[in-house]
């Protein structure tokens, strides 16, 4: 009867013990976010950011003028000036990393990047994925095609190749609405563009404030179509939960707006590329407000 009330008390013992260590496990270290199956890394809150001395934040390297690589080797551009801003006002300095329309939402909600200005529209199923904080611009889709064989209308797409890039909205827009639009995708902006360059695609679709700059540069091209499909907004984003960063950037954006910063960041980044082509109050929005 002792023997057996010694081991009785002995696998009590050992189930306590591992149930201590299976709570201290769960319980220590910074935020984490995972959830059951989630492989996602724990977030950075604003006062990690700042004892870190860097925020990282994820732009393009391919889309001017919102976000490129200089000759110089230098991030520009209209996202990147704000990203500069965000980084003098918390105190740090700026780590950019490169990312492609397809891996923004991953780059967020992986860790990778502590916030994403890469053009990113915000939508409801990415909003499902990332935090999105206020808007700082408007957007719709538009269509650039060669001058010889002018798209002006959507149903012209019809059985011809339309270039987009993998991970847009253009991308969704087209597979939802007209399927009978043959969609040629690439990872990359550059590589889309060089496959209307050289003919490999009838016309190419995206955010009509890039394909009118594109346009602007590239004699022989125009948008034909400039507005199509919902309005939408872009805005920063970053990983699910992390409310320290994201109110952080939402009071950022309202008191960047009474500065009227996006002008700013208008005039200096996008002005030359537009020139009388583009209203600036049509892309602009300041304090997260949309008029």
């Amino acid at each position: 009867m002792k023997r057996k009330n010694f081991f009785t008390r002995l696998i009590t013992l050992t189930m306590a013990v591992l149930l201590l260590v299976s709570c201290l496990a769960g319980c220590g270290g910074k935020t984490d976010n995972k959830k059951n199956g989630d492989t996602a890394s724990s977030f950075r809150t604003v006062d990690e950011i700042k004892s870190s001395g860097k925020v990282v934040i994820g732009v393009f390297s391919d889309k001017a003028p919102f976000g490129y690589v200089d000759e110089n080797g230098a991030y520009q551009g209209y996202d990147v000036y704000f990203a500069e801003r965000i980084a003098k006002d918390l105190g740090v300095t700026v780590e950019y990393v490169s990312t492609d329309p397809a891996s923004r939402v991953e780059y967020v909600a992986t860790g990778k990047v502590d916030i994403i200005l890469a053009n990113f529209t915000v939508t409801e199923e990415r909003a499902q994925q990332v935090d999105f904080a206020l808007p700082y611009m408007k957007v719709m889709l538009g269509v650039v095609s060669p001058d010889n064989a002018l798209i002006t209308d959507v149903e012209q797409l019809n059985g011809k190749n339309l270039i987009v890039v993998k991970g847009t909205t253009a991308e969704t827009f087209f597979e939802k609405n007209y399927p009978e639009v043959k969609l040629q995708k690439y990872d990359e902006y550059a590589d889309a563009y060089n496959a209307l360059l050289d003919g490999r695609g009838d016309a190419f679709s995206t955010d009509n404030t890039e394909v009118l700059a594109w346009a602007l540069s590239n004699p022989g091209f125009t948008v034909g179509i400039d507005a199509l499909g919902n309005a939408d907004t872009i805005a920063p984003a970053v990983q699910k939960g992390n409310t320290t960063l994201l109110d952080w950037l939402n009071k950022e954006i309202e008191a960047l707006g009474t500065e009227n910063f996006f002008h700013a960041d208008y005039a200096e980044t996008l002005a030359s590329v537009y020139g009388a082509a583009a209203d600036p109050d049509s892309m602009v929005v300041e304090g997260g407000k949309i008029d």
